[in-house]
């Protein structure tokens, strides 16, 4: 049976998340050793004793979920779980570069680290930006709605089911997306608690910044299935995979083309490793098969056949 495992990203966290794993398994906790030596942090502080405000913050968000996502992976295989596929929604998606065997861990955090402080000042640099997630209308009704009224400042962000997506951009152009989409039949328009419009032109900032960093590193040829947030299928050379972890911060979550290539492929079982069941509940609403199993806790992952 093919294996396909799903990385959450930024939003997933929780104060403990992964402190079950941490107490069980020492190699787990090597990883959260490692972490902290990269980022000069001290991770188990951070994610487990953390202020869930310090915690949510952008350049701490995406290390400590980054990290926890590859815990557990760590404990998926050791469980004797392997993957033959992996795909990642956004931040989580470099998790999945460490599980590919793309980059190994210590480079994985690094990066992490790097991106998270760009995108941190990125959105200090925008001044009043926004997302908002739009409820019970297809991508291609929402963009025809944003063409039609003129809105020049908002673009979706994530695809994240085929009537859920995600818009990214100035106060003003979300203000006036959030109302074009209500005219055009949305059910709803929730604006989301961040700190700036992610996945869009917005974040130049941190794409420059970004490009310049990884100029000079290297990454593998995947070794299994990755599934590509940017063009939304496989990706086979390590060359591509570094230009597009650049272009995933200016560029949307192409998710549903992603579970629709998985879905294609034939994996039997689907995992998420990681906080949260967000994944799980995006490719049950897209009605796809078989479900996503939950596999972040040591109850959940014991229970998993190898």
């Amino acid at each position: 049976m093919k294996t396909c495992i799903l990385f959450p990203g930024q939003g997933a966290q929780f104060v403990g998340m992964g402190k079950d794993l941490y107490d069980a398994d020492a190699d787990v906790r090597a990883l959260f050793e490692e972490a902290s030596d990269a980022a000069r942090l001290d991770m188990a502080a951070l994610t487990f004793e953390g202020d869930e405000e310090e915690l949510k913050r952008t350049r701490n968000a995406q290390l400590a979920i980054a990290l926890a996502d590859a815990a557990a992976y760590s404990a998926l295989r050791k469980r004797g779980v392997r993957a033959d596929g992996v795909a990642g929604f956004s931040l989580g998606e470099w998790a999945a570069l460490y599980a590919a065997g793309v980059l190994p861990f210590g480079r994985m955090i690094a990066l992490v680290v790097e991106r998270g402080r760009l995108m941190d000042e990125a959105c200090a640099r925008s001044g009043g930006s926004a997302m908002s997630a739009v409820l019970g209308l297809e991508a291609p009704a929402i963009e025809a709605a944003l063409k039609g009224a003129g809105v020049a400042d908002a673009w979706i962000a994530n695809y994240n089911a085929p009537t859920q997506s995600v818009l990214s951009g100035t106060e003003g152009g979300i203000a006036e997306a959030e109302a074009a989409v209500k005219a055009a039949g949305a059910k709803r328009a929730v604006r989301l608690k961040v700190a700036g419009a992610f996945h869009s032109p917005l974040m130049r900032y941190a794409y420059d910044g970004f490009r310049e960093i990884l100029a000079d590193e290297a990454f593998a040829d995947p070794k299994i299935a990755f599934y590509s947030n940017v063009t939304g299928g496989r990706v086979q050379a390590g060359t591509e995979l570094k230009a597009l972890a650049a272009e995933q911060i200016v560029r949307p979550v192409a998710w549903t083309s992603i579970e629709r290539a998985m879905a294609a492929d034939g994996y039997g079982r689907e995992l998420e490793a990681g906080p949260g069941t967000v994944l799980a509940g995006l490719w049950k609403s897209a009605g796809l098969e078989p479900l996503v199993t939950p596999a972040f806790t040591t109850d959940q992952i014991a229970a998993l056949e190898p």
